[in-house]
């Protein structure tokens, strides 16, 4: 199955117990895949506020929330051409989802705050820990993403 995934370039989500290696896995998957030279950020989505996280992931415009002092680009910004693993996906919230899905489908974000829609090339792995078809039932997690 790594070979599918590695050849594919897609978007993958690896689901196991917290301690499996999961990262280790999407490190492996990076180190075989064709983004190998490319950077590689690891976010733990679980470990942020939904609007640290938010701005994290798709930067902010100056003034977007009280704290936003400047424009910063996010990390599908800032790891353009490589690969973004998104650990720990089913802590985010519905409305996180939204954009997450839409940033996976479309190949773009918007940063927070901004209405100017910027096109990103990024592999995005990610991991849980979590039940995802559990949590697809109780209406905590988009089936979609």
């Amino acid at each position: 199955m790594l070979g599918v995934v590695v050849d594919s370039n897609t978007t993958a989500l690896l689901c196991g117990e917290t301690g499996t290696g999961k990262e280790l896995l999407a490190r492996c998957i990076r180190q075989e895949g064709p983004r190998r030279q490319r950077p590689v950020v690891a976010v733990n989505c679980g470990a942020m506020a939904e609007q640290l996280l938010k701005s994290q992931l798709f930067g902010r415009r100056k003034g977007a929330f009280s704290g936003a002092l400047n424009d910063r680009p996010g990390l599908f910004e800032t790891t353009h051409g490589g690969t973004l693993f998104l650990n720990e996906v089913g802590e985010t919230t519905p409305t996180l989802q939204v954009r997450l899905l839409r940033s996976v489908q479309e190949v773009e974000i918007r940063r927070v705050g901004e209405e100017q829609v910027r096109h990103v090339d990024v592999w995005v792995i990610a991991a849980t820990h979590r039940d995802l078809k559990k949590a697809v039932a109780e209406g905590r997690f988009r089936e979609d993403l």
